[in-house]
């Protein structure tokens, strides 16, 4: 019997009110839905692919505004709406062309409080891909147990585990985050980092063996090679302009990015995932979910908002296939 829904992804939905400079200067926001988990679930539902995200919002008009968005993009919501919590918000503030900071104000909202029954019910339809992200299991005891079990199940259950490190530092130290994340990395059949995540998973750096005399490309390489050993299938390394890699036990690739004008880079890791797993999910081989990671993070970069200018899967050959500036007609 095939399986209900392609991917299955959790987590916290934000409102997301950008500025187009200094916050303390005032002016106009835009509003938009933010969050990793639902940056990647709607990249993955443009390319077709049939999504379900869980989670919690409150009973406001933020709430409704996060459930209208994901829906619109044909997004099976399953989300339980918390009637004494608030939508979580968060401010993003462009300070700079090339800064752009995030003010978050989601200590004690709905979406915090993500349970290990709000995801029960999505996990007993079967998913493909189960995708993970290391930012809900910072948000409260109740979201880590939740994010714990749900590893563990998956893949007691046969589901394809993805994890996406995400460290976010304005939740939790290196040390708390490692502490989490390594015990359960084990579970992952693909496991997404930066270069500078890799340590917050590997089971050589929770016992104080990092090797951190190393250069950074053998260090990611010793890194790399103990999550494998652990069980990990693929170590996938994100490297934003650079491009990225991926680790596995028949050898490593590499994939560069793909050229466009950058104007916000915010998202680009998500986009990267979502065209990644996606690929995945079409049976494409290492190097052809590289390529389909690169060019979703350039149409990212190369549009405003964290998920707003991703593509329909007609829509992918549009980069790499034209040169800078063009007009089709």
């Amino acid at each position: 019997m095939s399986a209900a829904v392609d991917l299955l992804t959790f987590g916290e939905s934000m409102v997301s009110l950008r500025s187009a400079g200094p916050l303390s200067a005032g002016g106009s926001l835009a509003m938009h839905v933010a969050g990793a988990e639902s940056n990647v679930a709607v990249g993955v539902a443009r390319l077709g692919h049939s999504v379900t995200w869980a989670g919690a919002v409150g009973a406001d008009p933020h709430g409704e505004y996060i459930l209208r968005q994901l829906r619109s993009e044909g997004i099976a919501a399953q989300c339980r709406v918390d009637q004494s919590r608030s939508t979580g918000v968060m401010f993003l503030e462009q300070r700079t062309a090339d800064v752009t900071r995030a003010f978050y104000y989601r200590a004690g909202s709905a979406g915090s409080t993500v349970s290990r029954d709000d995801v029960d019910a999505a996990l007993a339809a079967g998913p493909r891909v189960l995708h993970l992200t290391g930012i809900t299991p910072a948000l409260s005891p109740e979201a880590r147990k939740a994010f714990e079990y749900a590893a563990e199940r998956a893949a007691a259950d046969g589901v394809v585990v993805s994890l996406d490190v995400n460290y976010r530092s304005k939740l939790w130290t290196r040390d708390e985050a490692r502490a989490v994340l390594a015990p359960i990395a084990r579970h992952a059949d693909i496991l997404i980092a930066s270069e500078d995540e890799l340590d917050l998973v590997s089971s050589a750096a929770l016992r104080g063996d990092s090797p951190d005399s190393l250069g950074n490309d053998d260090a990611e390489t010793a890194l790399a090679a103990s999550l494998l050993e652990q069980g990990v299938g693929e170590v996938v390394v994100k490297r934003g302009a650079a491009g990225a890699g991926v680790h596995t036990a028949s050898g490593r690739f590499e994939a560069p990015a793909v050229t466009v004008t950058s104007i916000d880079t915010v998202g680009a890791g998500d986009a990267f995932t979502a065209g990644y797993l996606s690929a995945l999910l079409d049976g494409e081989d290492v190097a052809g979910r590289l390529k389909r990671g690169a060019v979703m993070g350039a149409f990212a970069v190369s549009t405003a908002g964290d998920w707003e200018g991703l593509p329909s899967r007609a829509e992918l050959a549009m980069l790499g296939a034209t040169a800078s500036g063009t007009t089709q007609r």
